[in-house]
């Protein structure tokens, strides 16, 4: 027999009730959250994000917390493995992997997981829309639903825009323009998105990356007219919640995860 049609009520008292995944122990913590990240780097790897050795995303490691789970310093997203990722330590030491880890990577990784506790995940790479964007110095503006996600809930930050981050000063100042926001643009630099899984850090730099895009070719064409600020927030408040962003990474994920078995490796 057919089973009955599910009522509209039914389908979104799912949607509530779906929730990230929680763990018996710490240890199928951190294989979940590694297999994210690979997945994560695979998916910016094909979404053209890489630029030569630049780029990283990291996780927090849910026991030792002041480190992070990052990718090997000059390994192509296209080809991360679980068992390539490296976990840092908070002074930069390698604690697990063979490979070298990239400076910048520590650098402003290591300041914003210590400013932001509620931090897992962080993402930056040079896509070439957010670099673009970055060289204007300004916020994204509220020209579509997808842009909303961010309205008033990221900042520019201007300090050392351009430079290597290196330096401990400069790392801590990216992190403190970043403040409690879920992203911020780098002047000069590109984008930098966090997140309390590596699903949701992930999916804010992907869409946002695409809004950069978007708002590119909307002002080579003309004057794009902005969502007022009411609806720009009536739509942020109901599509930018951390589980919204969570859940926004599931069909990538899916992708993936079909396409690239190896990346469990």
């Amino acid at each position: 027999m057919t089973a009955p049609a599910r009522t509209l009520l039914e389908s979104q008292q799912d949607l509530i009730e779906l929730t990230p995944p929680t763990f018996a122990t710490v240890e199928e913590e951190r294989l979940h959250r590694k297999q994210r990240l690979a997945g994560a780097l695979r998916l910016f790897g094909r979404f053209g994000f890489s630029e030569g050795v630049a780029g990283h995303i990291t996780s927090r490691d849910p026991e030792l917390t002041d480190h992070f789970w990052v990718n090997p310093f000059g390994m192509s997203f296209r080809h991360v493995r679980v068992s390539d990722l490296l976990l840092v330590s908070h002074t930069g030491a390698v604690v697990e992997g063979a490979l070298p880890v990239n400076p910048a990577a520590f650098a402003i990784h290591s300041a914003v997981h210590a400013a932001r506790p509620d931090v897992i995940a962080a993402a930056h790479a040079h896509s070439v829309y957010g670099k673009a964007w970055s060289s204007l110095g300004r916020l994204l503006d509220p020209i579509t639903q997808d842009a909303c996600v961010f309205f008033e809930d990221h900042t520019v930050c201007t300090e050392g825009g351009g430079a290597i981050v290196l330096e401990e000063a400069a790392a801590k100042a990216l992190a403190s323009a970043l403040g409690p926001h879920k992203a911020t643009i780098h002047r000069n630099h590109g984008l930098f998105t966090v997140g309390q899984t590596v699903d949701e850090a992930a999916w804010w730099f992907i869409t946002m990356e695409r809004s950069c895009q978007a708002q590119l070719l909307a002002e080579a064409a003309g004057t794009p007219l902005h969502i007022d600020a009411e609806g720009a927030r009536y739509t942020r408040d109901r599509t930018a919640s951390h589980m919204a962003g969570w859940f926004s990474f599931k069909p990538l994920w899916d992708e993936i995860s079909r396409s690239d078995p190896d990346l469990f490796d």
